[in-house]
């Protein structure tokens, strides 16, 4: 991911500029870097380091979803929609 793809994502989705913490970044960072190692893996599919590092990158997501789904669920609505995620259950 390049440095204007990651500062776009941060003012998309951040408070301000230099929020890089809150949870609708991250997942929003995260989606980017899964998108980008998911098109590597189609080419590349006997690359299992990859693999796992994808793997720990989606359960990461996940977590911070669940999280931000308990804490403010209209704000989790509205990035699964920006992002085009499914909606956890």
């Amino acid at each position: 991911m390049d440095k204007a793809t990651k500062t776009e994502l941060i003012a998309k989705f951040g408070k301000n500029a230099a929020d890089t913490g809150s949870p609708e970044v991250q997942i929003a960072l995260l989606t980017q870097r899964i998108t980008e190692i998911t098109d590597h893996m189609r080419s590349h599919k006997k690359d299992f380091s990859t693999r796992r590092g994808l793997m720990a990158m989606v359960n990461q997501r996940k977590r911070l979803m669940k999280y931000l789904a308990a804490e403010n669920n209209e704000k989790y609505l509205e990035v699964v929609k920006a992002l085009g995620i499914r909606v956890q259950k």
